[in-house]
């Protein structure tokens, strides 16, 4: 879930928003709203003129005209990648791909990882900082699902068009916008594409990237979702649990009095929900869901399983802890009852697994890099919206590491749908915004341009 406060430069103006991983936002209640959003929140003059001044330089003016240039190879090259299929945990034919492009547009040295992350490392002169611009290859959609694009005037349909295929689309202009441009960074850039952020892949990607075996991040952009104004500060955490009872199984009149997996697992979902409920109606706003139950063989048979998968989100640890105490204590409580109802047989159990771990975390409205993204968005006309989300800079926010997600701009709707789609409204101003966020953070190298 996605809430926001949007930003103007004496203050917010409320507004609030739902967000699944980086898609857009829906309306929800005022009362759900944390009190913390409603102060005041101004953008830094001196980011501002930092801003301002890096659009002043020769050489970006440069790359801001290749980027309006590039617009017909970008979706181009937008539409090549959303017709690579790249299912959960199978993102590997478009990785390979990604990483060929990254090489192609320039990047000094190209690898993918051992979790599947395409990396593109541009080289900075001091290499003393490394700051990430990524977007991940991962969709929502099964191995066989048709992901051909189809156009109807202006606006590409596909599953996966906009979340998150226009953002690798992005990516990719803004390196070779630097490499036509001649722009050399201080920092280090590493253009990624990461696998993993939808679902039960679990941030793996970026998760792999900090790790003691990934590469050395000091600042981390993410692109993901569409649109220009929006700027995720703050992630939120969620676990997601495959709760599976576990019986001997039987015929349903001839081994009556077993137990019974499908009781049970009524039973922990009423528990969870009633206990849920009365929790979540206080306090930091927190959700929960029971997204999908399985189990059993025939109308005749005492199933020998029944499961469940269990998803619980808030912007605070603590609130998250509290929900999955009390979907622990409901399984415990439903797996008690029915052993103490059987007849006969052996007693019913339980496996309780974790299937997904996103910490939360954030950074301040004052940290550099999010007021940097604040001076951008502002430059290009828009008033940034700052947002609480579930994307890969959950795992930086979560390590202290600046960290910041922005859109890849255009206009979309119906993510995670088949008939999702993504409109070309002015979509290279995202990119540009994108470019001067980059460039504010890596640093321009001293000397090599000069700003008009």
């Amino acid at each position: 879930m996605i809430k926001s406060t949007k930003l103007v430069l004496l203050g917010l103006l409320p507004a609030a928003f739902a967000f699944y991983s980086a898609a857009p936002a829906f309306a929800q209640s005022a009362a759900a709203k944390a009190p913390e959003e409603e102060k005041k929140v101004a953008i830094d003059k001196k980011y501002q003129n930092e801003i301002k001044a890096l659009a002043k330089n020769s050489a970006v003016k440069s790359a801001f005209k290749t980027i309006i240039d590039l617009e017909p190879q970008t979706r181009q090259e937008h539409i090549l990648l959303t017709e690579i299929p790249a299912p959960p945990f199978k993102e590997e034919v478009r990785g390979k791909k990604y990483a060929e492009m990254l090489k192609a547009a320039g990047a000094d040295s190209v690898w993918i990882d051992e979790a599947g992350n395409a990396i593109g490392k541009r080289k900075g002169r001091s290499g003393k900082k490394a700051v990430v611009l990524e977007a991940h290859l991962d969709t929502v959609f099964p191995e066989g699902t048709d992901v051909k694009v189809t156009q109807k005037g202006d606006t590409l349909f596909a599953p996966g068009v906009a979340d998150d295929t226009r953002g690798l689309a992005l990516v990719l202009t803004v390196l070779k916008a630097m490499e036509s441009a001649g722009i050399e960074t201080e920092a280090d850039v590493l253009f990624i594409g990461t696998v993993g952020e939808e679902g039960q892949g679990d941030l793996r990607g970026v998760k792999q990237l900090f790790s003691e075996n990934g590469p050395k991040i000091d600042a981390h952009i993410a692109v993901d979702g569409w649109g220009v104004n929006g700027i995720t500060n703050r992630g939120l955490g969620s676990h997601r649990y495959r709760i599976t009872f576990k019986g001997p199984g039987g015929h349903s009149s001839g081994a009556f009095g077993l137990v019974n997996p499908h009781n049970a697992l009524g039973r922990a979902i009423h528990y969870f929900a009633v206990d849920a409920d009365e929790f979540t109606k206080e306090g930091i706003r927190a959700t929960y869901n029971v997204g999908v139950i399985s189990g059993g063989t025939s109308v005749n048979s005492i199933p020998f399983e029944s499961w469940m998968e269990v998803d619980m989100r808030s912007e605070s640890p603590e609130r998250v802890e509290g929900i999955d105490k009390l979907l622990q204590a409901a399984v415990q409580r439903a797996l008690k009852e029915e052993n103490q109802m059987k007849r006969i047989g052996p007693d019913l159990e339980v496996d309780v697994k974790l299937i997904g771990d996103r910490p939360a975390g954030g950074n301040e409205s004052t940290t550099a890099l999010v007021q940097r993204a604040m001076a951008a968005t502002g430059f290009m006309g828009t008033d940034p919206t700052l947002r609480v989300g579930s994307t890969n800079s959950n795992i930086p926010f979560s390590k202290g590491i600046p960290a910041v997600t922005i859109g890849s701009g255009g206009t979309g709707g119906g993510a995670h749908a088949l008939d999702e789609w993504w409109y070309n409204d002015k979509g290279y101003v995202a990119i540009q915004r994108a470019l001067l966020l980059l460039l504010s953070e890596a640093g321009i190298a001293k000397g090599k341009v000069v700003a008009q």
